[in-house]
């Protein structure tokens, strides 16, 4: 079976990297130190400080364990390096939705790197994945679970 590839932007790995030090280097401990505290305070069967610390402790390593997995097998994408006019990941999407007048923007991002709030949506979102590969004019057919819609590529630029 073939390890998954994370896509993600230099913006995206360098973000990953300063979470996973924040982790490794300061909530880490600090979780570690509540633990002691609370073990000082005796009969841990009805300790809601320690339950609380050990749970905090589990969601931490598993998270230093996702971010590790990633970084492992992250696959930085430069959008310089692809066509121009090509919808890849790191490339900022302008559409217009056939039969109206109102642009939309979006940044195609790896899936971890995902705000939409912010106008950056997931490669593994029904738009990005119905966007990239085409071209600057291309009217491409968006399938999502609300249902199909036609646009047309109106601008594809590097950040």
């Amino acid at each position: 079976m073939a390890q998954k590839v994370y896509p993600m932007t230099a913006e995206g790995k360098e973000k990953l990297e300063k979470e996973l030090r924040d982790l490794k280097l300061v909530k880490r401990p600090e979780v570690i130190e509540r633990i002691k505290v609370a073990r000082s305070y005796g009969d841990l069967s009805e300790n809601s400080e320690y339950d609380a610390a050990k749970d905090e402790q589990s969601a931490v390593e598993q998270r230093i364990a996702q971010i590790e997995q990633m970084l492992k097998y992250a696959q930085v994408v430069e959008a310089d390096s692809v066509d121009p006019n090509e919808v890849s990941i790191g490339k900022t999407i302008t559409y217009t939705e056939v039969g109206t007048d109102d642009p939309e923007t979006y940044t195609i991002v790896g899936s971890d790197e995902s705000d939409p709030l912010s106008g950056k949506i997931s490669n593994e979102s029904p738009i990005a994945k119905a966007l990239l590969g085409k071209k600057k004019g291309d009217t491409v057919t968006i399938n999502t679970p609300g249902g199909s819609f036609d646009v047309t590529i109106d601008d594809v630029e590097s950040k």
